[in-house]
């Protein structure tokens, strides 16, 4: 046993990489994607370290392109779930008890793993899985997974570096170990670093995990895994068991060893899963711990002071990158009818150059829809502004899904700031816009703050201080991550702690000591160095 105390490098953001024409790192990832375009993989489940293959199977296509098939998946049923806890609840005998900087050895290795030999293999396989581009993709599948994985393993140390203090002649300690039980961690399609963070967050301190990725994204989730185990996750810590969210859910909700939940996705999914909690937990043997980050609707509000061209660049990239297709992605927005005029004309010039495509043409700013549920819901929202009264599509309304799930950038002014676009989340490249009145500034403020549920990013516009200061407070509550003069978008581990509240989940915030300690159970040891040897008190002597 090492008797030494250890410190965890310290944490830096991974470099984000330019791909630029004649690179080296754009050649490597144009190899990779011309690879793995030449082949279909067959993605069985991770039980115990096994490969399970139950012939119960789904393919997995790219949505840019229907005919490209890249595999086929096998899904879980309740028979491998409840195959995933025992291996799991095997792991945590020996993994709960590693200690610490053993556990943290492993995701350190796999960070670099991942910023050398395994980056353009993530990358690829996110571009062609989730149809991002090769910016999305790098800033996700490689920098985001890195900085989680580096980062949480320094938040780890300092958290249990907290210790109480100590009175004369005792020894006060507190140590921070893992839950009893399993963590079931349901991730999204849309960020491969959060498929990646969601299993392993709870897993570096100690807990054991059924992961269930997104269906429509489990090309990437697979190498993820792949990737754990080149860098010597011991079987069994993570089980990966894709499949339907009522075929895997269900089990595993019943289970009553379930000890947390890490989720991100959709509102009523999570609230659907809160409520089985609720109503099952005298069968629980623990009071589950229970993270989300679902929805959001998120805006940007501009005041007259703005600069014109920087609310122009910020909208476009805050609303359009990666399809919109982000939980942070700007979705409404609240102009002065002062600079409306200038903005409209900048924003509709710009918004009618962004090129639409195949995410491997690295000249495309957007590429695909994630699926043809999606890319429906999508649609509808445009067909229904088209044909209303209250709204004028100024910018796309185009779209077409005969070889991929490909939507123009859509910008739509409304003369209601509460009709439905402004109000409900699409998760699509569609932004919707109110053009108010300079002088009901704070009438517009209240309507901001009101009309959506959700909390999850905002940002506000202007350069008269005061005025920001006063935006900035009205908002207080609108956005868990609220932006300045910036897009609503990209929060980066270790600056920018992400995640909101109302219905936009629990803040636990990801990327933080936060988050890390919700998947931490706290005991205190009191040591007392010369235990007294008289029951009586001083206050029992005679007069």
């Amino acid at each position: 046993m090492s008797n030494a105390q250890f410190q965890v490098p310290k944490p830096y953001n991974e470099p984000v990489l330019a791909y630029r024409p004649g690179s080296l790192e754009r050649a490597e990832v144009k190899a990779k994607l011309a690879e793995l375009q030449s082949q279909e993989i067959e993605v069985p489940l991770i039980i115990g370290g096994q490969e399970v293959r139950t012939g119960n199977v789904a393919d997995m296509y790219a949505p840019h392109d229907h005919s490209l098939k890249l595999g086929v998946y096998h899904k879980a049923g309740e028979k491998e779930v409840k195959m995933a806890i025992g291996a799991a609840l095997d792991a945590w005998q020996s993994w709960s008890r590693l200690p610490w900087e053993q556990r943290v050895s492993v995701f350190l290795k796999a960070a670099e793993l991942l910023a050398g030999p395994w980056r353009a293999t993530l990358n690829a396989a996110t571009m062609l899985g989730q149809s991002k581009t090769i910016f999305q993709a790098e800033i996700d599948a490689a920098c985001e997974v890195i900085d989680f994985w580096r980062f949480n393993a320094y938040y780890m140390t300092r958290l249990m570096a907290d210790q109480p203090i100590s009175s004369e002649g005792i020894w006060n300690r507190v140590e921070y170990r893992p839950l009893e039980g399993f963590v079931f961690a349901v991730t999204p399609f849309n960020f491969t670093s959060i498929a990646a963070n969601l299993p392993t967050a709870p897993a570096m301190v100690g807990n054991v995990v059924l992961w269930k990725p997104a269906s429509s994204a489990v090309y990437a989730a697979h190498y993820v895994y792949q990737l754990l185990k080149a860098a010597g996750l011991p079987d069994g810590v993570v089980n990966f068991i894709p499949g339907s969210g009522a075929q895997v859910g269900n089990p595993v909700m019943a289970g009553p060893d379930m000890a947390g939940i890490h989720f991100t996705g959709s509102t009523a999914v999570f609230q659907s899963m809160w409520k089985t909690v609720g109503e099952t937990i005298q069968d629980k043997k623990y009071y589950p711990r229970i993270v989300g980050e679902t929805g959001g609707k998120d805006f940007i509000f501009a005041h007259n002071s703005a600069d014109v061209d920087e609310l122009v660049t910020a909208t476009i990239r805050g609303a359009f990158e990666y399809q919109g297709q982000k939980c942070s992605a700007a979705s409404r927005m609240y102009v002065p009818a002062s600079i409306w005029p200038q903005f409209k004309e900048k924003y509709t010039a710009q918004v009618s150059q962004i090129p639409v495509g195949v995410p491997d043409d690295f000249r495309n700013f957007l590429a695909a829809i994630i699926d043809k549920g999606a890319f429906d819901t999508i649609t509808d929202y445009i067909d229904y502004a088209i044909e209303s009264n209250e709204h004028e599509v100024i910018t796309g309304g185009h779209y077409d899904d005969s070889k991929g799930y490909f939507i123009e950038p859509t910008t739509v002014v409304t003369t209601n700031p509460h009709s439905k676009l402004m109000e409900e989340e699409i998760f699509g490249p569609v932004m919707t816009i109110f053009v108010y009145d300079d002088d009901k500034l704070e009438e517009t403020l209240a309507a901001c703050n009101s009309t959506s549920p959700y909390a999850l990013t905002g940002a506000i516009f202007g350069k008269d201080r005061n005025v920001i200061s006063y935006m900035t407070d009205y908002l207080r509550d609108a956005a868990g991550n609220f932006y300045i003069n910036d897009k609503p978008t990209g929060a980066v581990v270790g600056q920018q702690p992400f995640g909101g509240g109302r219905a936009s989940g629990t803040n636990d915030k990801a990327g933080s000591a936060i988050n890390l300690l919700r998947w931490m159970t706290v005991r205190s040891i009191k040591e007392t160095l010369v235990p007294a040897t008289d029951w009586r008190y001083p206050f029992m002597d005679a007069e």
